[in-house]
């Protein structure tokens, strides 16, 4: 038996599993990690030096699939998060095909679907039974791969044999379609189990077969860069921007989001669930800064229909905001660069001391090229709106929105907009949005308790509101200060207590 593991020692093993497979394991998880180290080394017979002298002397080997066993997390089912299935049905496998139809010359078109860090299968068998429900058009094949760092579980989907806790969430109608039992367990039918290719595949390396440039039309990868480190996520995901071709939909889980990572996909909301647009050009000359002239843009009509997902009001108002846009003809390589980002906090130095036209004077009379700057933009529309000008301040924000569709705090005003125009589902799609873009964003949740409130929604408002009182309270200065309408923490709580309890909730 060897001796226990140092702490150096587990400093470089730790740094070896970011290096070859991604996942990140922070401090509460070394003895986790310890333990999985001392069971390799009693396994090998050796030296923590000489193992990790392994580890981290040659590319990937063996031992790292047997590490992908101990450390990779296997749990899924069958159709979960569903509305995800149902938006990958009633929009990505539509707009793919018609585009592809589009771009086709030939009688055959094909598309190809990629479930990545694909576990025991479910999903990709999922994915394969939705694209044979969906896509009936004799002329499209449908090409599923699935890929995962774990052995175990890719046999396990190659049996495509299934506990019934693994088919939970899925539909009876499915069930009778697909599977049939034998004894404990429900088998797949043979047809569908040949639909789906699995492979071995390391979502942390540069495989330049599984990302090939253009070569999916949807991706699904779903709860797995949650646990990569934020380098070997940022470079996974590049690698996924470049293997979706242009329009093609990347679907992430519930707790992962792109905000601050990649500005290559639209966000999409449809369904009740969150998901990803590959733009349609990420080549730099194709998205030249536009040149914004100064008069006021026209007031947006209420946009009052329901189901009507955000991304599309967005896209109308890049068309409204466009009438009103001069862009330079073409790209001039000795032109001055952009100016750098510029230094906001005089006005919020201002804002803190509630002197609000100054603190809008200052944000207008900014250097040259500040007007494109996404910190001036937001703190611009933040102030307008603290001042009643909301027409102004959603011109504002759709322009910072045409920068930065990721950006939380133009959801937020935006909502507050749509709310004072009499939209109130547009008013809560806006704060939906923002809260996914950042979970931690206090003041969406308030705002969406006190929208339930208002509309007789108790249990919403009582789950909203609770939501917000616990992020109230760790809630960073310096956005309470922006976004706070005026209010220090003191008082936010104190509304949200008192929400709270005329919803029957005791705080």
């Amino acid at each position: 038996m060897n001796c226990p593991v140092t702490q150096r020692a587990l400093e470089r093993f730790r740094a070896a599993i970011i290096r070859e497979i991604g996942l990140q394991f922070d401090d509460a998880k070394l003895g986790f990690l310890g333990e999985v180290l001392q069971r390799r080394l009693d396994k090998l017979g050796r030296s923590d030096d000489a193992y990790l002298s392994g580890l981290e002397q040659e590319p990937w080997h063996g031992e790292f699939t047997a590490l992908a066993q101990e450390l990779t997390v296997g749990e899924t089912y069958f159709f979960r998060n569903n509305e995800q299935f149902r938006a990958l049905a009633e929009v990505a496998l539509p707009e793919r095909m018609r585009a592809n139809s589009a771009s086709s010359t030939g009688p055959s078109k094909i598309l190809r679907l990629l479930s990545a860090g694909c576990a025991s299968g479910e999903e990709a068998y999922s994915m394969a039974m939705v694209a044979r429900t969906t896509v009936t058009d004799p002329s499209f094949d449908v090409v599923i791969r699935a890929v995962d760092l774990n052995p175990k579980m890719l046999e396990k989907a190659a049996r495509a044999r299934y506990s019934s806790w693994a088919l939970r969430d899925t539909p009876p109608e499915i069930l009778r379609q697909w599977f049939r039992a034998d004894g404990r367990e429900m088998v797949l039918e043979e047809t569908l189990r040949t639909a789906v290719k699995f492979d071995a595949g390391n979502l942390a390396g540069d495989d330049p077969k599984l990302w090939q440039p253009g070569a999916y039309d949807v991706i699904f990868c779903r709860n797995v860069l949650m646990y990569f480190a934020p380098e070997q996520m940022h470079a996974a995901i590049a690698r996924i921007a470049r293997a979706l071709g242009p329009g093609g939909f990347l679907f992430l889980g519930h707790a992962e989001t792109l905000r601050g990572v990649s500005d290559e996909f639209h966000l999409r909301h449809t369904h009740g669930t969150f998901y990803y647009e590959r733009k349609e050009s990420s080549d730099p000359a194709n998205r030249r800064p536009a040149q914004l002239v100064s008069r006021p843009l026209p007031a947006a009509p209420p946009v009052a229909a329901l189901g009507v997902a955000w991304f599309d009001e967005i896209r109308e108002a890049t068309e409204r905001v466009a009438v009103l846009v001069q862009a330079p003809a073409a790209v001039n390589p000795t032109a001055r660069q952009p100016a750098p980002p510029w230094d906001v906090t005089p006005a919020l130095d201002l804002l803190r001391h509630e002197r609000f036209v100054e603190a809008l004077d200052h944000v207008r009379g900014g250097p040259r090229g500040a007007g494109s700057d996404p910190d001036a933009l937001l703190l611009e529309g933040t102030l307008l709106a603290n001042s009643g000008q909301l027409v102004a301040a959603e011109d504002v924000c759709l322009r910072l929105l045409l920068i930065d569709e990721l950006n939380a705090g133009a959801h937020y005003v935006l909502a507050l907009c749509r709310e004072h125009s009499g939209c109130r589902e547009r008013a809560c799609e806006h704060d939906r949005v923002a809260v996914y873009l950042d979970p931690a964003f206090a003041m969406p949740r308030l705002h969406l308790g006190l929208l339930a409130r208002r509309a007789g929604d108790r249990d919403g408002a009582r789950r909203e509101l609770g939501q917000a009182l616990v992020l109230l309270k760790r809630e960073d200065p310096s956005r309470l200060l922006l976004f706070g309408g005026g209010f220090n923490r003191e008082a936010l709580l104190v509304l949200c207590e008192s929400a709270l309890r005329e919803c029957g909730e005791r705080p």
